[in-house]
């Protein structure tokens, strides 16, 4: 059984004589506890080519101190040292749990012994008035060997601070200044094993250059940006500040949604709020730039990548859908007098999550784990790598960007036109999903050109969203009168009482007729001419 701790820690160069000053002038730090020197063993595994390490994780099997086990380690935050450490009993390869947690980046390669860290770890426990851990303080003499056959090995001394369970953040600020002021200074490695891969690197033969390991890649830097705004702070990362042709900026779209669908896999495994959620979303806006930007791209090559992206987004679904669907009910249930709570409700409602709750999760992680999603890995990996440009890719962003961007507003356009003549109905419940459909391509294709067009495609991709989210009510409404009549079906069947289902069913059919009053406002909003002139076209 794997356990996960959530590490924070700062690393920091320290001199050969592994002195440190007296951190009890640290203020809240009452007593600093010598806790002794042990001996720790640690082999990090990797593939051969590094993939692990270029993705800023490490998978290690140590021996020696109270942690004795396979750790790996996942980035949460490499600005500020904040990773999660996913712990599994020693073993003699590695846990299948851990190589699940590893699968999207490692793919079918094999994972190997790459180096090994000789650790003499002299630790002290900070600690408050009341004996409390605060962090934990190392100064770590490291020994490094890469474990191929030249062997070579590189030495050096380091400081690391951990924070406690649940510590306050600000202590690590009071103990660097401690620490700067005695001589110290920031570790320019991330970890122990991106320095030991630089400085045992293989030498290489005479007259040829060195191929540098690959980097560590950062992840989220913790600011508080919108879902809109990160999508395309990634974009305008891998284009860069140049204008740039219009393949390059849907190139660079396309390699941030491919590197969001592999970073979240973990995640996924892990069930982490909102993983499954964002991993979808990531697979369906590479399909939906696909669709948009079919004249940069070829279809005839794009298109089987793209069903197997509606695939894969249709297999999380299951699971997502589950748990949107429960959030839901819980709330309504929760706002209800408890005089309209007629028999086991929650109950009910428990019975019915878990039944296919518990059969979602196994299905999800049997896809994640399935030949069929590591080969659409591969598969987008190559078209990355080997992109099937047009000739109108070599255009600049800015003409042939917003071209297709309208495309996709007009196709909205028509269908929101079209559900709003229909009469209420099932019928018109069947064109506003249509519409909400439209909305999501129009929105993603607005984000994904907003590093090439600015402003104007944010505001486009804002407006749009406003129209999808007043349709994906709508839809989200639909869906639940459908599963509400399920469960009220089941309580009836069991000799309980229905009243409170037909209730919650009447709610929605309410809110669904809120969501279609609303519509035409926010789409005469979204569907206002200086909108779209805006963009340049």
């Amino acid at each position: 059984m794997a356990q996960t701790k959530r590490e924070i820690e700062r690393k920091y160069e320290v001199g050969a004589d592994r002195a440190l000053p007296d951190l009890t002038g640290v203020a809240g730090v009452a007593d600093v506890v010598d806790k002794g020197v042990v001996e720790l063993d640690a082999v990090y595994w990797d593939t051969p080519d590094q993939r692990l390490a270029a993705a800023s994780i490490t998978l290690r099997r140590r021996t020696g101190g109270d942690d004795a086990g396979w750790h790996l380690k996942l980035p949460v935050s490499l600005a500020e040292g904040v990773r999660d450490e996913v712990r599994a009993p020693l073993s003699a390869t590695v846990p299948r749990v851990l190589a699940g947690l590893v699968r999207s980046r490692v793919r079918e390669a094999e994972l190997v012994p790459l180096v090994r860290l000789l650790s003499a770890r002299d630790l002290r426990h900070l600690v408050d008035a009341d004996g409390h851990l605060l962090a934990e303080v190392s100064v770590d003499g490291v020994r490094a060997e890469r474990l191929t056959r030249d062997g070579r090995t590189a030495a050096w001394t380091e400081a690391e601070v951990e924070l406690a369970d649940d510590g306050d953040p600000a202590l690590l600020d009071k103990v660097e200044k401690k620490l700067k002021k005695a001589g110290a200074r920031r570790s320019a490695s991330p970890s122990k094993l991106a320095r030991a891969l630089t400085e045992t690197e293989p030498k290489p033969p005479k007259g040829q250059k060195a191929e540098k390991a690959a980097p560590e890649g950062a992840t989220s830097s913790g600011k508080k940006a919108g879902k809109r705004e990160a999508v395309a702070e990634a974009v305008r990362d891998a284009v860069g500040d140049a204008p740039g042709t219009a393949g390059d900026h849907v190139l660079a779209y396309l390699r941030a949604q491919r590197d969001a669908i592999v970073s979240l896999d973990p995640a996924v495994r892990r069930d982490l709020p909102d993983s499954v959620h964002q991993m979808r979303v990531a697979t369906r806006r590479m399909r939906s730039a696909f669709r948009t930007y079919k004249k940069i791209l070829d279809r005839t090559v794009t298109d089987p990548v793209g069903e197997e992206l509606k695939w894969l987004a249709g297999e999380l679904g299951v699971d997502r859908d589950q748990e949107v669907l429960t959030e839901r009910f819980t709330a309504r249930i929760a706002a209800l007098p408890r005089t309209l709570l007629l028999g086991p409700v929650r109950g009910r409602l428990r019975i019915w999550t878990v039944a296919r709750r518990t059969g979602s999760r196994r299905r999800t992680v049997a896809v994640l784990d399935g030949k069929r999603y590591l080969a659409l890995l591969d598969t987008v990996d190559a078209l990355l790598a080997a992109p099937p440009l047009l000739p109108a890719a070599s255009a600049p962003a800015a003409q042939a960007l917003p071209k297709a961007v309208l495309k996709d507003y007009d196709r909205l356009a028509a269908r929101v036109e079209h559900a709003l003549e229909l009469p209420a109905g099932q019928d018109r419940d069947l064109a506003m999903h249509d519409a909400r459909k439209a909305a999501k391509r129009a929105r993603y294709a607005g984000e994904a050109a907003v590093p090439a067009l600015g402003r104007p495609a944010g505001r486009f991709a804002k407006r749009m969203k406003a129209v999808q989210t007043v349709l994906g009510e709508h839809q989200d409404s639909v869906v639940a009168r459908d599963a509400l009549r399920t469960l009220a079906v089941q309580a009836h069947l069991a000799g309980e009482s229905a009243f409170t289902w037909g209730l919650l069913y009447g709610q929605e059919e309410a809110a669904a007729a809120d969501q279609e009053r609303e519509l035409p406002a926010v789409w005469a909003e979204a569907s206002r001419g200086n909108l779209r002139a805006a963009l340049g076209a």
